[in-house]
């Protein structure tokens, strides 16, 4: 994975309780929920507080004693723009949680855990990255994370271009979408790869060879979710060389061609994302672009020269517009650094 965290944050505000109750006031949503850290709810609800409840009963089930707390939280991550705002409010949770009852935990156990909430208390079959970069993220750095290992290494973002992110406005719903479809057909693609190449545990330990000489052995759909995943690696690690290199117009050919993966053997894009990808891919200055995040909407993630991001952004929503008759937000980032303490002033 080379992912990088955003100049958007999700903000909580702790402070102690002395009894076992965690209250929660959502500023953006204007709503509190309450729950007893003793009888924890075990069915998700459908709401934003489940991943504030998630991380708490994923603390639990660690082992992890926790402080009632009162959290008050307000965030930036658009929701539902494939921005990974769930695992900024896990994280947030998870921070703030854990300051409170100075317990002992570092950054990967901390993922990890936020990982696990999301996993079996939302019900979605999250990846590790998510949370991961939220943890660790540097600014003007992508982060290049073997989700197997968890090693990782920072590859710096040139000053000379900047992060747009274009949201269509479609609606992303992670846990509504075939996310989890997805994920089963690419297992059961390594279960019938494995009766032929012994020793594979994942699609990471398939060559793109070894695929192709085994291709009539899958269903066609299997093939092609797997043929995204196998390619996909390859071209992390190639961009990860681009970055190394400061050559943004090959790292830009690779966000280009991981798009058209996605959207033709992963099949997770939709119309819109597809449109904004093609305007994006038309105008000056634009190095590559592709869809983020899980698809069927949200947000594409561009990379811009520094010099052009002011007309890129105009243009692109203009042209966007005309297409679909959809008013887009653009949101113009840098790398930034994950999470941490906010100290106030004044």
């Amino acid at each position: 994975m080379l992912p990088a965290a955003i100049e958007f944050a999700t903000f909580a505000a702790a402070g102690v309780r002395h009894d076992n109750k965690l209250l929660v006031r959502s500023e953006n949503f204007a709503e509190t929920r309450e729950f007893d850290l003793t009888a924890l709810p075990r069915v998700s609800q459908g709401h934003w507080s489940d991943y504030v409840a998630g991380v708490a009963i994923a603390a639990r089930e660690a082992g992890l004693r926790l402080q009632g707390a009162n959290l008050m939280i307000r965030g930036e991550v658009p929701v539902g723009a494939g921005l990974s705002s769930s695992a900024a409010l896990e994280m947030v949770t998870a921070f703030a949680l854990f300051s409170l009852a100075d317990a002992e935990i570092d950054r990967t156990a901390m993922a990890l855990l936020c990982q696990q909430a999301e996993r079996k208390f939302a019900g979605v079959k999250v990846g590790i990255m998510d949370p991961f970069v939220s943890a660790h993220a540097r600014a003007g750095c992508a982060l290049l994370l073997d989700c197997r290992s968890l090693d990782f290494r920072f590859a710096p973002v040139p000053a000379a271009a900047q992060l747009v992110a274009c949201d269509t406005r479609i609606h992303h719903e992670l846990a509504g979408s075939a996310y989890n479809q997805r994920r089963q057909e690419c297992e059961s693609g390594v279960g019938i790869l494995a009766r032929s190449l012994p020793g594979i545990k994942a699609l990471r330990d398939v060559r793109i060879a070894d695929l192709e000489s085994h291709r009539g052995e899958l269903p066609p759909i299997v093939y092609r979710r797997c043929r995204h995943v196998v390619s996909e690696n390859q071209r992390v690690l190639d961009a990860s060389t681009a970055l190394d290199a400061g050559d943004l117009r090959s790292f830009g050919s690779l966000m280009y061609g991981s798009h058209r993966s996605l959207r033709d053997d992963y099949e997770v894009s939709c119309p819109e994302l597809d449109i904004m990808v093609d305007i994006a891919s038309r105008l000056p200055g634009v190095y590559g672009a592709r869809m983020t995040g899980g698809g069927f909407g949200g947000c594409t993630v561009n990379l811009v020269a520094a010099e052009s991001v002011d007309s890129f952004s105009t243009v692109i929503a203009e042209q966007y517009r005309a297409a679909t008759g959809i008013e887009p937000k653009i949101y113009v980032t840098e790398a930034a650094d994950g999470a941490g303490e906010v100290t106030l002033t004044g």
